[in-house]
């Protein structure tokens, strides 16, 4: 039977699911009114805990539950609200709502730490509408560059517009940056999303380090023509070329051990059944824990595009979008997270993430942790994302115990 914090915490995923873009599906981009709702929700949330409630400029959303002493040092907890298209209801959520179910348990038993908490829900991790990731926490660690702010999303809104429009001011973005002494540390707790928990029958595990990333962007330049009239041997097929080059990537994923390597987007011009496709857009994700085979990879795999462009007559051209570099998490707040799955009866195991997570970008301004729990058959960023309210329960009281842990210490 779970607790009640478990089984409100369940109830809260499935309120924010509502907030969508989409009917039928869970589409939450960046400063839309989806998330406008998302976020008075979670205000709310905070506020019913005993947390003061700020939104900042980017839009982050950040409740504070005051420490023994005014001046006590800040731990950060938290995760992000917004999502994919045609997303899950748990990446990301979960770990705001498990956050927050700590703090109110501490609430609830008139309890203070002798450190702060502050809980943030994110305003982009994913970077669904501008295709720039972790926003929400790269403005809030002071490594947002203004020429981001002119980034266009399909609409041809910039992002400078857009943050204006949700209410807060892309001048004064510098101005919500940490300030004062580095947090305690930054913990997140997070869906797994892969299936050694499931495979092991444990509910939650502890996170040694996430994966570095590279995004590109990448067109295909060839010549249009009639379907029927042009020869074969004679013709420039965009599509052609951006389909090989589709093909080497899944070759690099699965020839490097560790690697995952994935085309997730593309855009196919003119898009005709008659037309030989002239202009062909694609995205390419690189991620490796090691940061010296993914760069290797990288390297391999734009060499390939570059050849396939030479062999084809297609112009290829590359645009790099992001890199993040493999993040270790902190072994002093991972062994206490450890200690905390001990106490509470389970075995630990230790996890690489393949995603990436605002612990990427936190990293630059603390020591980092992370909490993983156990999802149905790993699936992510999907609408089959299903977790268990047991081990929800879990996750909460391992929470609660690191708390205490981290206050003893």
């Amino acid at each position: 039977m779970t607790s009640p914090l478990a089984a409100e915490a369940m109830a809260r995923c499935d309120a924010l699911a509502q907030c969508s873009e989409e009917t039928g599906a869970i589409t939450r981009p960046y400063a839309s009114e989806s998330l406008r709702r998302a976020q008075a929700l979670v205000a709310d949330w905070m506020r019913a805990a005993g947390m003061a409630v700020a939104r900042d400029n980017i839009g982050n959303v950040r409740g504070r539950y005051e420490g023994l002493v005014a001046d006590a040092p800040v731990l950060l907890l938290g995760s992000h609200i917004d999502s994919v298209r045609n997303a899950g209801r748990y990446d990301g959520p979960l770990g705001v709502v498990v956050a927050l179910a700590a703090v109110q348990r501490l609430r609830d038993e008139r309890r203070r730490m002798p450190f702060a908490i502050e809980v943030i829900a994110f305003a982009d991790e994913e970077g669904l509408r501008f295709r720039s990731t972790y926003l929400g926490s790269r403005a809030l660690a002071g490594a947002l560059p203004a020429a981001e702010l002119e980034r266009a999303d399909a609409s041809g809104m910039t992002m400078a517009a857009a943050i204006s429009a949700f209410g807060g001011n892309p001048a004064a973005l510098a101005d919500d940056r940490w300030r004062g002494p580095a947090p305690l540390g930054y913990v997140e707790v997070h869906i797994e999303q892969g299936p050694v928990l499931e495979a092991r029958r444990l509910p939650v595990g502890v996170v040694s380090a996430i994966a570095g990333q590279n995004r590109y962007a990448l067109n295909f330049k060839g010549e249009a023509g009639h379907a029927g009239t042009v020869p074969m041997n004679g013709r420039r097929d965009a599509l052609a070329a951006a389909a090989e080059f589709v093909l080497a990537v899944e070759a690099e994923g699965r020839a490097v051990a560790a690697l995952v390597a994935t085309v997730g987007q593309m855009d196919v011009r003119p898009g005709a059944a008659n037309v030989i496709p002239d202009d062909v857009d694609l995205s390419l994700d690189v991620r490796d824990p090691e940061d010296g085979e993914r760069l290797q990879s990288c390297g391999r795999l734009l060499e390939r595009a570059e050849d396939i462009g030479v062999e084809r007559n297609i112009t290829v051209t590359v645009k790099p979008m992001t890199e993040h570099a493999a993040v270790r998490c902190s072994p002093r707040l991972t062994e206490i997270l450890a200690a905390a799955i001990g106490q509470a009866g389970y075995e630990v195991i230790s996890l690489t993430s393949g995603a990436g997570h605002d612990g990427v970008v936190m990293a630059s301004l603390t020591e980092i942790a992370m909490l993983f729990v156990r999802c149905k058959g790993g699936v992510s960023h999907s609408p089959g994302e299903s977790v268990d309210a047991e081990d929800v329960d879990v996750a909460i009281d391992v929470l609660g115990r690191f708390l205490d842990l981290l206050a003893r210490g």
